[in-house]
């Protein structure tokens, strides 16, 4: 089951709720079995989803997740980026790439949080809900998890990134970087909040990191690689 409801996404999303029901029937009877009920494919979308949130946080939280990742990758917060450029130009830009490092190595410590969080927003999605999702944009899932997680997550995070940065020793280097750039005669003084933009940062890549896993599941014939995912995709040719 783990891509099925997503095929039937693309192939019945504007069919009336009726026609989706026969259609599922049908189709389900084709591959020898039983009628599908909207209770079942409510909890087909469940499975799906948790494999796929699953994939993405635990991209997040590898060594490198972030970090390595162009698309993710939390850079120096850009509302003092004055700050990154003023100490590069003093010959700091070890210390600034130091720092990024170190804040992405939070964001990836701190990712391991997401999955519990996500899984337990996915088991109280109603049959409504699931519906939704299945006849909805290609992100409709992502905005899902967007609306009924973000506060958790948000709230999750944010002891979560404090500690994860404390222990790789990017706060100690923010703290660094800032306290030098303060002494550096005629410029205006910072103290940004680390804490806020990095839980902020780090909510980003694993929402971008999820809505990339809906939209391959979605699109991508490739991902689909059970024998019944098989047999569904050439039925709907």
């Amino acid at each position: 089951m783990r891509h099925l409801l997503w095929i039937f996404a693309f192939v019945l999303g504007a069919c009336t709720s009726a026609q989706i029901n026969q259609a599922l029937g049908d189709l389900n009877k084709s591959l020898g079995g039983g009628e599908l009920t909207t209770a079942e494919v409510a909890e087909g979308l469940k499975e799906a989803l948790v494999k796929g949130i699953s994939t993405g946080s635990d991209q997040a939280s590898q060594l490198d997740g972030y970090f390595k990742n162009p698309q993710i990758k939390i850079p120096f917060p850009p509302d003092v980026k004055k700050v990154e450029d003023k100490l590069r130009q003093i010959g700091l830009g070890n210390e600034v790439d130091k720092f990024v490092m170190t804040l992405n190595r939070g964001a990836e410590d701190a990712a391991k949080e997401a999955k519990p969080i996500f899984v337990s927003a996915i088991k109280q999605m109603t049959i409504q809900d699931a519906w939704g999702i299945l006849k909805g944009d290609e992100d409709a899932a992502t905005e899902y998890l967007k609306r009924t997680t973000s506060a958790q997550l948000r709230e999750k995070f944010a002891p979560v990134i404090a500690n994860s940065l404390d222990k790789v020793n990017a706060t100690k280097y923010y703290g660094d970087i800032i306290s030098t750039y303060n002494k550096i005669p005629l410029v205006e003084k910072v103290n940004p909040d680390l804490n806020d933009y990095a839980t902020t940062k780090a909510m980003d890549g694993l929402f971008l990191l999820i809505a990339g896993e809906e939209k391959k599941i979605r699109q991508d014939p490739g991902a689909r690689t059970t024998e019944l995912l098989k047999k569904v995709f050439g039925h709907n040719k």
